[in-house]
């Protein structure tokens, strides 16, 4: 990151509007789809109608997140939703911790090593189609470990995946509409707890190349749990440029608990993260600098929770890294469900 990238002070309250693709309502039940990620043409999608002009997540209490290459929609949420998504976290920590400052929360944690997270992967198709083999399942996990690890460059966020299983399902309604059908796909495929990454591919479609559901979700639907990318984007994918594997590396950061970078544009406090300058808008192809805001630092336009292409994404940063670890311990962790913590002056205590 550039030196502009110093950290900066946040308001406590999440920031953002929200919104969702025109057709997210027939997925059920309430559950939203964001996340665009434009290819050409610029910023398109969610989150054009917010404070800064920046494309933004689609933040509820049963949140999704969805990732476009082109097209649009403006259908947003109220900043409220999110900022209700803020205190919800500020109230899991402070009564497991005693603190919601997330780098207490994770010195607390003295992990001795990363959080190791298993990935059940559900390859759906329609006879052939979308029938990846089982190397093309694993080049998808060791790209997740090159982006969460650091090897490309940005911080190495302490998330390791590991793959526990495969299946396959051949169901063309549900692959060729795992949005629409996700409540039924996600209760006959899913396993394992809030822990346990479910990633699916079917055939999202060019505009839409995944969606996400947010931690906080997981208490209210379980079943909805889980990251569903085209099998198009995988390593080796027929989508270029979004053909890395970096399209499950951006969904499955919703699914840790990040924002986009660009989230609430200017207007703090941004994706609540303190060492990802602010950014107006998403990235649009892969320029060299891109500078948007009046606050210190270029645009992070190779940050993996922006929309740049794969080749031009290589970094989380630490301050994403800390945050993901203390959104685990607050919804997916072993003890986050179980009412049990530690004391409250064990970390330190809110004022």
């Amino acid at each position: 990151m550039s030196a502009g990238s110093a950290a900066r002070a946040r308001a406590a309250a999440g920031g953002g509007g929200a919104v969702r693709p025109a057709d997210a309502a027939s997925s059920g039940a309430g559950v939203r789809t964001d996340c665009v990620r434009p290819a050409r043409g610029g910023v398109t999608g969610p989150g054009a109608a917010r404070a800064g002009g920046a494309a933004g997540a689609a933040l509820d209490g049963l949140a999704g997140a969805a990732r476009r290459t082109r097209g649009e929609d403006g259908e947003t949420v109220g900043r409220a939703r999110v900022e209700a998504m803020e205190r919800d976290l500020r109230a899991r920590l402070v009564a497991r911790y005693g603190t919601s400052d997330l780098g207490a929360v994770d010195r607390a944690e003295r992990r001795a090593g990363p959080l190791r997270v298993p990935v059940r992967f559900h390859v759906i198709t329609d006879g052939t189609e979308g029938a990846l083999p089982d190397a093309v399942a694993g080049r998808q996990v060791d790209a997740l470990n090159v982006a969460y690890g650091g090897r490309r460059g940005g911080a190495d966020t302490r998330v390791a995946f590991h793959l526990a299983g495969i299946d396959r399902t051949n169901n063309p309604t549900w692959f060729r509409e795992p949005k629409q059908q996700q409540r039924q796909l996600k209760r006959a495929l899913r396993r394992g707890g809030p822990g346990v990454l479910n990633l699916y591919t079917a055939a999202v479609g060019s505009d839409v190349l995944g969606f996400s559901t947010f931690p906080e979700a997981y208490r209210k639907e379980p079943v909805l749990d889980g990251v569903v990318v085209d099998y198009r984007s995988v390593p080796g994918g027929t989508f270029h440029p979004y053909d890395l594997g970096f399209t499950a590396v951006h969904e499955i950061g919703h699914w840790l608990g990040l924002y986009h970078t660009f989230e609430n544009g200017c207007t703090p406090p941004g994706d609540q993260v303190d060492d990802t300058p602010y950014e107006a808008s998403a990235t649009n192809g892969c320029p060299m600098r891109k500078d948007t805001c009046p606050q210190p630092g270029d645009d992070p336009v190779h940050n993996f929770m922006d929309y740049a292409p794969d080749a031009c994404m290589r970094e989380f940063t630490a301050g994403q890294g800390r945050r993901v670890r203390a959104l685990w311990a607050a919804y997916r962790g072993r003890a986050a469900g179980s009412g049990r913590g530690r004391a409250a002056r064990s970390v330190g205590r809110d004022r």
